[in-house]
């Protein structure tokens, strides 16, 4: 890690751990106040259930459903605590990372009771399949702050946030049992964020995703330089919205989504913890730019999901490639795309702008911004 962004890690009082990153200008100290609420015990690991028709696996995480939704600023559980606030940071932060106190996926690690016995045992097919849902989940607070997102940010924070993302890639892919790891922002009330804090999450599966099993049987029925390739093609068209020497965000060539931007390092890396300070550092700018522009094609912000793509922890190192893709389902000022019967249930998708019109757009909202 470079040395000017420094990492404090701790716990909090239920065990939880707690990660502080501090920005490489911050103004803050080196101590931290400690947690001192009384908490309940962490509920139980959640279970999965097996889908027989696609194979794919189910967590059941009924604890989640009372979790916190859209609280005034006063109460906001990611601010940092305060007397009338018992909130989950008990100290003021730059970048703060914990463990989801009623997580999809954890505590519980391979060899707990129930836990998935490897990729082959899940991979098998039956009626009535369960596992727990061992791995981790964690938030990742991008700011003290009550309102904003990743792109409000300075870019000294972004650069921050990044670093947090890379450590935690590194740190989660080495516990037992986890298979992928997939850092994310959700943005915006449409998209069905239940805090308007500006943070991002972080799961930790026990399993590789069906989104990546797809990637993963296209690399083997097309190229292992399939990314590449991908890259070189949308360089080579006018569907890139912005560049740099290490980055490039583009409209992919089948964009599903009236807003689609996909971005990818120039070079193989397979996540953010194989990534330079020079890649981590132009991205921080770079993404900025981006997000800033997302929210300039209209005059209210833009809602999202920012999904990063990694690679599985234990396969396709050197096939499967980094890369963001940001979706968002606003398809004019005041319209939403909705995904109704022939996307929903089918999985056929009918795109409702073309990419070459949409990174037209999207070239001009980043030039505004």
């Amino acid at each position: 890690m470079t040395a000017k962004i420094a990492k404090r890690p701790t716990t909090l009082n239920d065990g939880r751990e707690l990660i502080y990153f501090d920005d490489a200008d911050t103004t803050l100290g080196d101590e931290r106040s400690v947690d001192s609420r009384t908490l309940d015990p962490r509920p139980a690991t959640a279970t999965m259930r097996q889908d027989i028709l696609t194979g794919e696996w189910v967590s059941i995480a009924a604890a989640r459903q009372n979790r916190v939704f859209l609280p005034p600023a006063d109460q906001d559980p990611l601010a940092p605590q305060t007397a009338s606030n018992p909130s989950e940071v008990p100290a003021l932060y730059d970048v703060a990372v914990f463990e989801n106190r009623s997580p999809s996926f954890g505590p519980a690690l391979a060899g707990s009771e129930n836990a998935p016995a490897g990729l082959d045992d899940l991979a098998e097919l039956g009626l009535g399949r369960t596992r727990s849902s061992i791995g981790r989940c964690e938030v990742v607070c991008f700011s003290p702050d009550h309102e904003g997102s990743f792109g409000t940010q300075t870019e000294s924070r972004a650069r921050t946030v990044i670093e947090a993302w890379a450590d935690r890639t590194e740190a989660l892919s080495a516990l037992d049992g986890v298979q992928q790891v997939f850092p994310f922002e959700n943005r915006g009330e449409a998209i069905g964020v239940t805090l308007h804090h500006p943070h991002g999450q972080i799961y930790s599966y026990p399993y590789i995703t069906p989104k990546t099993q797809r990637t993963l049987d296209s690399i083997e029925r097309t190229s292992p330089t399939m990314f590449q390739d991908i890259l070189d093609f949308e360089r080579a068209g006018d569907r890139v919205v912005s560049s740099g020497e290490h980055w490039t965000a583009f409209v992919p060539f089948a964009a599903r989504w009236p807003i689609e931007i996909h971005m990818m390092p120039h070079r193989h890396v397979p996540d953010f913890a194989s990534t330079s300070e020079a890649e981590r550092d132009e991205l921080a700018g770079l993404y900025l730019k981006l997000l800033r522009g997302v929210d300039a094609i209209y005059d209210t912000p833009t809602p999202y999901i920012a999904a990063w793509h990694q690679a599985p922890v234990n396969r396709a190192r050197d096939t499967f490639r980094l890369h963001l893709q940001l979706t968002s389902p606003r398809r004019s000022a005041d319209k939403l795309k909705y995904l109704a019967g022939s996307e929903s249930a089918m999985g056929a998708w009918i795109g409702d702008v073309t990419p070459e019109a949409a990174a037209a757009t999207i070239r001009e909202a980043i030039e505004r911004a």
